[in-house]
Formats: structure tokens, sequence, C-alpha cells
């Protein structure tokens, strides 16, 4: 029996090229009416470049939506009008409680990501989150009671946890390999660009007293999704994703706006059966869901898993989200400095973060993951060490506090700048590149689950441990971020430069779990032993096709 596409047909005719009806009789331009419909829609649909950058829009805006939220917060904690309003918030617990509300409901937003990636499509997962956001910023900015607050931000926080995993995936799985790591860092450069913006809007409205001071910079929210949903009905869905449920043609119609070449060109049919292969040889190889869990497949599905967790778990413990949700709260608590200077050194040191981020637009692809990741954990580890020792002579020593408190706040602010080219992109990047086609969703929303239960978790504890640990507190993040160096040395292999369908490639090749001192695993560049394999791939698939095709004319 044929398959069944989208438009009720068996393989239908498109651009060009003829299939079979039900009944099994041949139809093409002049039998098929489907065809004109598709057809009027290549036709005035954005294609090539400015299509690659739509989807990048919306990945950037979901990015600057998700760095916003991350950022509003912490000025909000420090005003005057919300304290009064809610004066629980004084207590150290609650301020945790209330603040990683939000990374509580990620974590959600994330598991529902796995569910509903694969069966939505990546696009319609995407509109789903956003739609969550956009009830929780307007609950928040409308709340007048903690539960009424805590409920919004965690609403909020479900959708960022949909949208954050499966952004990036979506992403991905539309451009070519030579441009997958710049623009899914445009994303992550575009989260603390709006972390920035946060800052910034929190120190002008410093000035000011009453409501608007914290209800405004949460409103504020609400003008992404003006962005957002106008977009979505431009863009297509994954055409890997449509080859995973069998919608091949619509696949193929994808990939040739994407291209901008039409449906019969060379390129669009080889990005077509490279994809197709792909999936046939992941499926060939696929093995019970406990044989995977126990790491028996052969294209370590498990482990490309765990590799995709274990960055986000080493970025939130390098203590980015502690300095991020109470900077402001710790200059002034613990430096010594006012609130309103307090502000506007975070909204500096946000500002250094946002510029620093686009640093890796120039390395990310040059230099590889690995690096980056590596290069990263050291100048982290000296800049936790050095802040906290400096910290601790301005807290004995009040004739100090001044000199050693500035050594503090720079070293904060060279943290933030080390931290933005490396650890802010990378792991998202990771997460989107390392998993195989059928586990790529579910990978990415593990990982994502993975980054919002580990933030919980930091932002919770933070509060208390720089109230009872006072310098000592940032010792434990020095340390943390020099282990990650022989973590990522040993165990995880580059993945710059790859096609996606280059990974179970990769992981089939090398099945030891360390990968130092393997050339293949680690160099920036395309081993050439990736092209061949997939020469291989797509020839044994055009081979499946030409002695499949006689048996279904006979039928």
């Amino acid at each position: 029996m044929a398959r069944t596409n989208s438009f009720g047909r068996g393989d239908a005719a498109v651009g060009g090229f003829c299939g079979y009806c039900a009944t099994g009789r041949p139809y093409g331009r002049d039998r098929d009416p489907d065809f004109l419909i598709m057809a009027f829609a290549s036709k005035n649909q954005v294609r090539g470049g400015r299509l690659v950058a739509l989807i990048t829009l919306i990945d950037g805006m979901s990015a600057c939506w998700f760095g916003y939220c991350q950022g509003v917060f912490a000025g909000v904690l420090v005003s005057q009008d919300f304290l009064d309003l809610f004066p629980e918030i004084n207590n150290g617990s609650i301020s945790g409680a209330v603040t990683s509300s939000f990374f509580l409901g990620a974590f959600v937003g994330a598991v529902l990501a796995f569910i509903l990636g694969d069966r939505l499509g990546r696009k319609k997962t995407i509109i789903a989150g956003h739609v969550l956001n956009t009830i929780g910023a307007a609950l928040q900015a409308s709340a007048y009671s903690l539960p009424h607050l805590v409920i919004g931000r965690t609403l909020n926080g479900i959708g960022i946890g949909v949208t954050s995993t499966m952004s990036p995936v979506y992403l991905g799985e539309c451009v070519k390999p030579h441009l997958r790591g710049r623009l899914l860092v445009i994303g992550a450069s575009s989260n603390v660009a709006s972390f920035a913006l946060a800052n910034w809007i929190n120190y002008a409205l410093a000035f000011r007293g009453g409501a608007l001071q914290w209800r405004l910079p949460l409103a504020i929210q609400l003008i992404f999704p003006f962005i957002i949903f106008p977009i979505a009905p431009f863009v297509p869905e994954s055409p890997r994703w449509q080859l995973l449920v069998g919608r091949d043609d619509e696949a193929k119609r994808v990939i040739s706006l994407l291209n901008n070449e039409s449906v019969a060109a060379d390129s669009v049919m080889t990005d077509y059966n490279s994809i197709k292969a792909s999936i046939s040889l992941e499926r060939s190889h696929r093995v019970p869901l406990m044989d995977v869990l126990r790491n028996r497949d052969k294209t370590q599905n498990l482990r490309r898993l765990l590799l995709s967790c274990g960055t986000q778990f080493m970025q939130q413990f390098t203590g980015i989200n502690s300095l991020g949700f109470y900077l402001p709260t710790l200059l002034h608590e613990s430096v010594g400095f006012d609130l309103q200077t307090s502000k506007l050194l975070a909204a500096v040191n946000g500002t250094i973060y946002f510029i620093a981020a686009f640093f890796s637009l120039a390395v990310v692809d040059r230099l590889g993951r690995r690096k980056l990741m590596l290069y990263g954990s050291l100048a982290m580890t000296a800049c936790h060490l050095i802040s906290s020792l400096s910290l601790k002579t301005a807290q004995e020593d009040p004739a100090k506090m001044k000199t050693f408190g500035n050594v503090t706040v720079a070293f904060f602010v060279i943290y933030h700048a080390v931290f933005a080219p490396t650890w802010a992109g990378i792991p998202w990047v990771y997460a989107a590149e390392v998993n195989s086609l059928g586990w790529r969703s579910r990978g990415a929303a593990a990982a994502t689950a993975t980054n919002w239960v580990t933030g919980f978790a930091v932002v919770q504890f933070t509060k208390v441990g720089i109230d009872n640990l006072q310098w000592a507190f940032f010792l434990i993040f020095a340390i943390l971020c020099l282990l990650f160096f022989p973590v990522v040395y040993c165990f995880y292999p580059e993945t710059a430069g790859r096609k996606l369908e280059d990974m179970d490639e990769m992981f089939l090749r090398n099945p030891s779990w360390f990968v130092f001192g393997k050339k293949e695993m680690t160099q920036p560049t395309r081993p050439q032993a990736f092209v061949d394999a997939e020469m291989a791939r797509i020839s044994d698939s055009e081979v499946t096709i030409v002695e499949v095709t006689p048996d279904k004319t006979e039928k």
C-alpha cells in the first residue's frame, strides 16, 4: 500500500516527479490537483537565505525571551515596591523558591518537549511553548499575591523550557553544517543580549519608585510574541522531522526551499538521499529501549544523551546563574555598593557579557566545541578563585573593602567575558548536534531538563550559600570548573564541521567512550572518512530506489 502524505495521497508528484495514487494509477501535473497547491506554495514562500534568516530569527527571539527572563528578575528582587508588596521575599529560602520556580517550570517544559517534539513536530512545539510564555508573562506583570506571581513565573518557565529545547533543534535540522555552529551561537548570543537589556532596563527604572519599577520590566516580555507569531506562518517544518515521520514529498519541497533550488536539483536529491539513508541506517541498528538504556545499541544513543546532558550540567555549575540572578544583591550586601550602583555595575557587566558572546561567532566553527569548553573551564577557574580571595580580604578588612571590592567586581566581569563565548552557547549547540535523528528531540529535551533542574538547585542554594559561606561560596565553583577540564578532554568528541548524519557514523566507528588521542573524534574539520561513508550511504540508497521502483509500477 502506498504511503500517505499530508495531502491525502500516495507518493505525490512534486516539482515534476510523478507518483501513484491509492488506486495504483499514475498521476502527474495534469492528474494531481494538489500539485497546483504545492506549486503555488513553493512559488510564494520565502526561499534560500531569507528562509534560513527567518528560522534563525525565530530561534534568536526564543533565546532573547529566555535571556530576558533570566536577567529581569534580579532587578525585580531588589525593587522596594516589590519587597513591600511581597515581604516574604526577604526570607532567603522563600526568595530562592520564588526565583527557582522558573527553573522548575522550565524542567517540566523540557519534559513536555521530550513528549511533543516528535509527535507535533518542531515548529508546532515551539509555538505551543510561546503561548505558555505569553500567559506566564502576563500573570507575573499583573501579580498582587505571591501564589499569583509563582504561578505566572512557573508557566513562563514551562514555556521557556519547551522553546529552549526545541528552537536549537529546529534550526540545527534546517541549516547547512558550515553555518550550523554560527547560527546556533547567534541564538545563544541573543540570549545574552536580552540578558544585558534586562539589566539596563532595571537600572533605568531604579530611579523611579512605585510598581512601575518592577511591573514594566516584567510586562516588556510581551513584546516578543508580537515578533515571533507573525513569522511562524512563513517558515516550514524541519525536513528531517518530516522524513522521520514519512512525509517524504514535503521534506523534498522544504529542502528545495532551504537550498533555493528546484526539487529535482542534484543538491536537493543529495541532501534528501543522505538524510533518508541515515534514517535507514539508524533504524537498522534500532534496539529495544532497555537495550538503549544499557548502552547495547551500536549507535550509542545513551552515551550521546549523557554527553549532551553533561554539557548542560557543567554549564550550570560554572556558577553563571548564581551571578545572573543575584549579582545586584551580592554587590549591595557583600561588597558594599549602594543599590543604584549595584544595578549599574550589573548592567555594565551584562553589556560586556553581550559583546563577548558574539566573539564566539568567529571561533565556534574554527576552534570547535571541545577547545572552547576546555579553555573556558580553566579561565573561569581562575576568575572564581581570584574573586573569592579578594572578596575574603574585602570582608575581613573594612579599610580595604573598596579596593578589593573593585577587584571582585572586575573578575566577575572577566568571568562573564570568558563564559559568553565558551560555555554560554556551546552546550546548546552540542545538544542539538550530537544526538541521532530519532533521539534528537529526546536528547535535547533531556539536556535542557538537566540545565533547568541543576539551575533550580544552584539558584535555590545561592542566597543561603552566600549568607552562610560568604567568600568561600565561590571556591566551590572554582573547584568544579577545574574538574570540567579533564571530563571534556577525555570524553567529549568534536561535533564541529560534521553533518548531522555523520554523528551515527562517528559513534559506530569509535565505540570507546574515551576520545582523547583520536584525531577523527577531536579535529574541528570534517574527517574524509565521514565524507566517504556518506557517499556510500547515498549510493546504497539510490540502488535500493532503482530496485524498488519497478515493483511499485507493476502494482
